[in-house]
């Protein structure tokens, strides 16, 4: 089922369209979430075992079929921050996603430019204005007229994916969609 967004529907995103696989509430203190719990413990608490979980999730459940995209490109991390987790989720889970739609995998040509903040607490605009400017493609060639599927773990008001697609067509890609693990609600 395609359903637009109201934000969407304001502002249309660089990106295609954008899918998830699982839903899940964005917020600790909200009802008992196993996806949320999951992911917070994927991503902040640094338990890359829980990456084999999550791509048999991503695996059984994907929504896409091979030979609809050229490219698989993971959101990319800071340096600092990669170092700090020792892995990038989105990365881990564009691995799955990869080898799912035997599809090339590239992690390296998008790369973020900026360390910027978390992005958790903060609302739509802020999150936007946090991540402008925050990618660079190394190589444009390599992405000119590619369909690029981007690939991150959640998608929550979707400003990184937003920027990240921005940079991508920029680049010459001719088409980028998005996937990711989980979508807030």
């Amino acid at each position: 089922m395609v359903r637009e967004c109201f934000v969407c529907l304001q502002s249309p995103p660089s990106f295609h369209q954008a899918r998830a696989i699982s839903r899940y509430r964005a917020h600790p203190d909200q009802e008992s979430d196993v996806v949320a719990s999951i992911l917070r413990r994927f991503k902040y608490g640094l338990n890359q075992q829980l990456s084999r979980a999550l791509s048999e999730i991503v695996e059984d459940r994907m929504p896409l079929t091979a030979g609809d995209y050229d490219l698989i490109v993971p959101v990319p991390l800071h340096v600092r921050r990669l170092r700090w987790r020792g892995f990038n989720q989105a990365a881990l889970i564009a691995v799955a996603v990869s080898r799912r739609l035997s599809t090339r995998l590239d992690v390296t040509n998008l790369t973020r430019v900026i360390a910027t903040k978390p992005q958790t607490t903060n609302d739509f605009e802020t999150r936007r204005r946090n991540v402008r400017n925050a990618f660079a493609v190394r190589h444009p060639a390599t992405i000119a007229q590619r369909r690029i599927l981007l690939v991150d773990d959640v998608l929550t008001t979707g400003a990184t994916v937003n920027e990240c697609a921005r940079v991508l067509l920029g680049a010459g890609a001719r088409r980028v969609d998005v996937l990711t693990l989980a979508r807030a609600i």
